[in-house]
C-alpha cells in the first residue's frame, strides 16, 4: 500500500509539473497511523490527495459488525491507500481510487476499486479508462472485471438523486478468497449475485493480492492519457459553474454513502484526512437542468447512466 502511494504520487507529479504533493504524517491516539499527501494550486490539480494509513483497535465499528458479526471479539486491523483527485479544467475528469485490506481474528477480505467522475462527456476517455481495468482484472478471472464493474455502477449511485456519481469503473469488497461473498443487507445486484457468476474459485490471500496489485498498477495507466489530451482543452466560466455543480453530487455521495468516509469517522480516524476527498470549491443550485442538446445535458442523458464502456464505438 504504501509503495502504490509512492507510485501514484511521482506519477501526478510529473504529469502536474508544478505542485508538488505534502506529506502530513500522523499517529492514532489507539494504534496506527498514517502519512497524508496533498496537492493543491497545481497547473493541472486543483487539489487532490493520496493517502496511506494502517490502523489497529480494540472496538470495531458499527459499519463492520453489520456486515461480519463473526468479528465481534477481536482486534483489527486495517491497512489501504486511498485518492481523489480534483483537476482544474472541468473537461478532465475528478478521480478516485482506493484499495484496502482488513482483518480481525478469522476474518479478512480486500475491497476497493477505482471511478471516474467527469463533467463533459467523451467517451473515447470512458473507454480508455475501462478497457484499461479490465485488462487489469482478466488475467486474474474473467469473471472480475464484469461483475465488480456492474456493482461499481451499483455502489456509486446516488439513491437520493437517481442518478450515478460517473461512469464508474470497478468496485468490490469483502473478498476473502472463497470466490464467495458475504450477502449483508446493504448488498444487492451485482453483490448478491457473484456468489452465483463466480462460483466457489479458490484463489485464497496470495491470489487476491496479486489482483490488487494489477489493479494499483493500473490506475496510471488508465487515467494519465485521459488528463493529455484534456489539459490543453479552453474553459470558461459556464464549464466551471457547471464544474462545481456537479462537484456538488460527489460532496453528497461521499458524506452519505461512502464506506471509507464512514469506516474512518467511526474509527475516530483523523478526520482532515478522511475529508480531503471533498473539491476545494463547490456550488449547489436549486432546481438545475441542463438546457437541451448542451454536452451538459448529453453527461445527463447518456453518461450518467451504465454503458458498456469496453465494447462502445468512440462517438
Amino acid at each position: 500500500m504504501q509503495d502504490l502511494q509512492d507510485q501514484i504520487c511521482q506519477g501526478l507529479e510529473q504529469l502536474d509539473g508544478q505542485a508538488r504533493f505534502q506529506e502530513d504524517c500522523w499517529q492514532r491516539p489507539e494504534r496506527g497511523g498514517g502519512r497524508t499527501r496533498v496537492i493543491q494550486n497545481g497547473r493541472v490539480f486543483e487539489q487532490g490527495g493520496v493517502n496511506y494509513s494502517e490502523v489497529w483497535g480494540s472496538t470495531l465499528p458499527p459499519a463492520i459488525l453489520n456486515q461480519r458479526p463473526e468479528a465481534v471479539g477481536h482486534d483489527f486491523f486495517a491497512t489501504g491507500t486511498s485518492m481523489v483527485l480534483h483537476p482544474r479544467n472541468p473537461y478532465i475528469p475528478t478521480v478516485h481510487l482506493n484499495y484496502r485490506y482488513f482483518e480481525a481474528g478469522p476474518v479478512w477480505w480486500f475491497g476497493g476499486g477505482a471511478d471516474l467522475t467527469p463533467y463533459y462527456p467523451f467517451s473515447e476517455d470512458a473507454i480508455h479508462f475501462h478497457q484499461t481495468l479490465k485488462q487489469a482484472c482478466d488475467p486474474h478471472h474473467p469473471e472480475f472485471y464484469p461483475t465488480f464493474k456492474r456493482w461499481c455502477d451499483e455502489y456509486f449511485y446516488l439513491k437520493h438523486r437517481q442518478e450515478a456519481r460517473g461512469i464508474g469503473g470497478i468496485f468490490f469488497d469483502y473478498q476473502d478468497g472463497r470466490g464467495q461473498l458475504y450477502q449483508g443487507p446493504d448488498l444487492e445486484g451485482a453483490a448478491a449475485q457473484y456468489s452465483n457468476r463466480i462460483g466457489t474459485i479458490d484463489c485464497g490471500w496470495e491470489g487476491l493480492f496479486a489482483f490488487i496489485n494489477s489493479c494499483g498498477a493500473s490506475f496510471l495507466p488508465a487515467y494519465l492519457p485521459i488528463v493529455e489530451r484534456r489539459q490543453g482543452m479552453e474553459y470558461g466560466d459556464r464549464q466551471r459553474q457547471f464544474q462545481a455543480y456537479r462537484r456538488g453530487r460527489y460532496v453528497e455521495f461521499n458524506l452519505v454513502y461512502d464506506r471509507g468516509t464512514l469506516f474512518g469517522l467511526q474509527t475516530d480516524g483523523r478526520a482532515e484526512s478522511i475529508l480531503m476527498s471533498l473539491p476545494p470549491q463547490v456550488r449547489w443550485e436549486y432546481g438545475y437542468t441542463p438546457e437541451p442538446n448542451t454536452p451538459e445535458a448529453q453527461l445527463y442523458e447518456i453518461f450518467l447512466k451504465p454503458q458498456d464502456w469496453v465494447n462502445r464505438a468512440v462517438s
